[in-house]
């Protein structure tokens, strides 16, 4: 793993830091120095942290309650913390439905936490990044976000949509030293995926062998590409997609 020293001290706000991609995110910018802010609705695994790092706390919070969410975030910034860094990762599947059977219900609950939610912290947080003059903003977009075929009607468009964001909000507040861009997962082997490894694995089997580097990765595989996104290093790069798929949208 890379070490950079930009991190230390540094303050970063996750979202769904308890488990997968968030928690690997969280011990990672924890490792590298930083103060890390976690939300998440679960507990159990995000208080660990908590016991092993004096610079973890975290705040329980199921992202589409935003008016929960507002009075976190009005607490924390009370306190006179600078946010640096805010990377949205919390997010939900849709069980790969199409349309016609996604209901009301399905789809609005996916907005609210693939979308919706970034919408929300990201105006929470943003105001205090612009009084600063900079601000790191990473989204959690997926090859859904690129292309069919990476989850149902419900989730391939709140991840499309969820790029056409973060692309605006890089352009928007640009000059303004806002540093935005998105990271698209393609297979991560997570808690939100374990249905696909469930019995004979069939469906982890199949995933692994239609991508070009035949495996599933890692969620510190993501965690890493994450800090370089972070840092200094990738300055240059706004409003991008990044995809870490092992080359599924080679296809």
């Amino acid at each position: 793993m890379i070490q950079y020293t930009e991190f230390k001290e540094r303050v970063v706000l996750i979202t769904g830091a308890a488990s997968g991609i968030g928690h690997a995110q969280t011990s990672r910018f924890l490792e590298q120095g930083a103060i890390v802010i976690g939300l998440d609705k679960q507990v159990e695994t995000i208080a660990k942290l908590a016991e092993e790092y004096s610079t973890f706390s975290f705040y329980q919070l199921d992202v589409t309650d935003h008016e929960k969410m507002k009075v976190i975030v009005s607490e924390i910034l009370e306190q006179g913390i600078c946010i640096d860094y805010l990377v949205n990762t919390a997010g939900i599947l849709d069980d790969y439905l199409p349309t016609l059977e996604t209901s009301d219900t399905l789809w609005q609950r996916i907005m609210d936490t693939n979308v919706t939610a970034v919408f929300h912290l990201t105006n929470l947080v943003l105001p205090q990044m612009l009084k600063n003059k900079r601000g790191t903003i990473i989204n959690t977009a997926s090859i859904a976000s690129l292309v069919a075929g990476g989850g149902g009607a419900a989730y391939t468009a709140a991840k499309h949509a969820l790029a056409g964001y973060t692309k605006q909000l890089a352009l928007d507040y640009a000059e303004d030293g806002i540093h935005v861009n998105a990271i698209a997962p393609g297979a991560i082997q997570t808690p939100m995926n374990a249905a696909d490894f469930a019995g004979d694995a069939q469906m982890a089997k199949w995933v692994a062998n239609e991508t070009p580097l035949k495996r599933w990765a890692q969620p510190e595989e993501v965690a890493d590409l994450t800090l370089f996104l972070a840092s200094e290093a990738s300055a240059y790069l706004q409003g991008a997609i990044v995809p870490i798929d092992g080359g599924w949208l080679l296809k």
